[in-house]
């Protein structure tokens, strides 16, 4: 079986630390407002969000982070399963034209070569005036024949949130120099912990879990120049607690009891026995694959392309922010959804769909 993991965060160091443990996750940041989840959580219960433990505010953002994602997912999830319609796709390389089929049989095996790296557009034969070959699918029909839509519903949504606690006070991120360098002096020479919540959605069933993890930090002495460089560095403005065990700001932490990936900000360890929690296995998530002791990203570019799968110049595979590359078609991934009014035939709506 094979699971997708969605990352409702944008930080760097839990998605290095899934892919070292052989999960690429898809990114999708959850854009949640924390202090006014904070805010809204401390009112149903009665109390000041103050008189809230730093395990309690990292599991309610967690799981405020996850929700947002899942809500998300579900909503373009249940638009595909309730649409209707065809999918027409084209073929111009298959098109009729003045060309001989010697010279487009050595276009289509020049895009065929180069499908893997980055094409030039000035490269784009232009079909205007060319009748193009089409083919018409039902969507679901289209959707059934697809390979890998036969697991689209292993779907698993890990929302995360650190927090640190020094001498009674929690500490998020400082955001700005000032408050960086006031929380780093008063770390120095200090043990803190460090609270990490987990919050984990099984997109199939709505089913959801939430634990947290702790580990305690002990910094080194640190001087008002190793400080202030610190600080300049800007490593230490978005993390929280101020400091990030895996930058600049490793030399300078003495020692840790407990998960270290927690203080990194995912705990694996917590997250396995999330997952097996949902009786899948930990495994189902792997998508990387070693090579000669080195973790490699499972590359759908690196495949050898179906020729059948390149219609036109510039066909191949993109970039993209979620951290993948996708399948795009003259240099472009993603689905253009357009609704034209029946009378005068004009767009009306417009939709993107990655």
């Amino acid at each position: 079986m094979t699971v997708s993991l969605i990352l409702a965060s944008q930080s760097p160091s839990r998605r290095a630390v899934l892919a070292a443990a052989g999960v690429i996750p898809v990114i999708h940041v959850s854009e949640v407002d924390e202090p006014a989840a904070l805010r809204d959580a401390a009112n149903a219960r009665g109390v000041s969000v103050e008189q809230m433990s730093a395990e309690e505010r990292v599991s309610i953002l967690a799981r405020a982070k996850a929700l947002a994602v899942y809500e998300s997912w579900k909503l373009v999830a249940d638009t595909a399963a309730s649409a209707s319609g065809d999918l027409v796709v084209g073929y111009p390389l298959k098109a009729e034209s003045a060309e001989s089929e010697s010279s487009v049989k050595a276009l289509a095996d020049d895009s065929q070569s180069d499908v893997t790296h980055n094409v030039d557009t000035a490269q784009t034969r232009d079909f205007s005036g060319v009748k193009v070959p089409t083919k018409t699918f039902d969507i679901h029909d289209f959707a059934h024949m697809n390979e890998s839509c036969k697991d689209c519903n292993s779907v698993l949504i890990v929302g995360c949130d650190s927090m640190f606690l020094l001498d009674g006070e929690c500490y998020g991120k400082p955001h700005t120099p000032e408050v960086a360098a006031a929380r780093i002096k008063q770390m120095s020479g200090k043990t803190g912990e460090l609270f990490t919540g987990h919050c984990l959605i099984d997109a199939k069933s709505g089913k959801t879990v939430c634990k947290v993890s702790c580990a305690s930090v002990t910094f080194a002495h640190m001087s008002d120049e190793e400080i202030r460089a610190y600080v300049e560095t800007g490593e230490p403005l978005e993390v929280a607690g101020s400091f990030t065990l895996e930058g600049f700001g490793g030399a300078f932490i003495e020692g840790i009891q407990g998960d270290p990936h927690g203080v990194l900000g995912i705990s694996l360890p917590l997250l396995r026995q999330m997952v097996c929690d949902f009786g899948y296995a930990w495994h189902d998530l792997w998508n990387t694959r070693k090579l000669e002791g080195e973790a490699i990203k499972d590359d759908p570019a690196s495949a050898q392309v179906p020729k059948e799968n390149v219609h036109q110049p510039g066909d191949g595979w993109v970039m993209c922010d979620c951290g993948r590359r996708h399948w795009g078609h003259n240099g472009a991934a993603g689905v253009l959804l357009a609704r034209r009014d029946e009378a005068t035939g004009r767009v009306t709506h417009v939709v993107m769909q990655h």
